[in-house]
């Protein structure tokens, strides 16, 4: 009885995240987007450790799709979903675990899946927040796995924001969807705590100054940013 309700809820869930992968698949289809800076995942690009804020989650899955890219995705009922949804999005099979609930192991296996070749991704500011705080995992990870550390931020207008500690965006339809990307840089591999430190504050200014790029590209004309 166990064992056909799991397969059920197995089948529920794998269409579920089916049909969340085809409608943002149509929805992203619409959407005008801008990139600022070399994109990462081009033609013959190196590969990287990507690092975003959590709330452009929803448009960075479409986005960054079908490159087999690595991401971390929480042991959750939630994670169960966001899980299926990039399986059928074309990324790579997803670490799983967070800063609760498995961290270092799920961090362990990201790293062993970047060094085999794949760009990683994290969400810097995630599991819980606070918003716009980068905690130490993508640097990390950038130095275990011996790939550059790459900053991103993403915007959109219009969008839908979610009343979350985020404020997860979704670009609504035709909406202008800006992504900008920073410089890659290096975290030394024989670097210490407070090299480690460094790069971490350095992926903070990066995350920083891009957002607000993004937010100036999407301002609408003829309006003054608030002092």
């Amino acid at each position: 009885m166990a064992r056909a309700a799991r397969t059920a809820s197995s089948r529920a869930l794998a269409l579920a995240g089916a049909v969340a992968a085809l409608l943002l698949r149509a929805l992203g289809a619409t959407w005008r987007i801008e990139v600022l800076g070399e994109h990462p995942l081009r033609p013959g690009a190196p590969t990287v450790v990507g690092a975003l804020w959590h709330e452009g989650l929803l448009a960075a899955s479409y986005l960054f799709r079908d490159h087999d890219v690595v991401v971390m995705v929480s042991r959750s009922r939630d994670g169960d979903l966001i899980d299926a949804v990039l399986s059928r999005l074309g990324y790579a099979r997803s670490a799983r675990g967070s800063s609760s609930r498995g961290g270092v192991g799920a961090l362990r296996a990201q790293i062993e899946l970047v060094r085999g070749g794949r760009s990683g991704a994290l969400l810097c500011d995630g599991p819980r927040g606070p918003a716009h705080v980068a905690k130490p995992g993508s640097v990390l990870l950038a130095q275990q796995a011996g790939r550059p550390l790459l900053a991103a931020a993403i915007g959109a207008r219009p969008c839908w924001r979610f009343r979350s500690w985020d404020r997860s965006i979704l670009p609504l339809p035709f909406a202008r969807v800006v992504c900008a990307f920073g410089v890659p840089f290096e975290v030394p591999s024989e670097a210490g705590r407070e090299g480690l430190a460094h790069a971490g504050r350095r992926l903070q200014a990066e995350l920083e100054q891009l957002s607000a790029i993004v937010a100036e590209r999407l301002r609408p004309r003829g309006s003054t940013a608030r002092a």
